[in-house]
């Protein structure tokens, strides 16, 4: 479970960094993003879930 809380904040600071730091810019992409129609951003998310999940594969022991 520590291990689990210890990712989980990594991943926090990672997805925070980018409004933290250039505010201006993510709120313009946030716009481009809500453009992009429903079906290619679920292709998008299923291909970067593939992706996490294969990384979390690899660095399993």
């Amino acid at each position: 479970m520590k291990y689990f809380l210890c990712v989980l904040g990594m991943v926090l600071i990672v997805e925070g960094l980018p409004y933290f730091a250039v505010p201006e810019k993510m709120k313009a992409w946030v716009m481009k993003v809500a453009s992009i129609p429903d079906g290619s951003l679920r292709k998008i998310g299923l291909v970067l879930m593939g992706i996490g999940l294969f990384l979390v594969f690899l660095g399993r022991p």
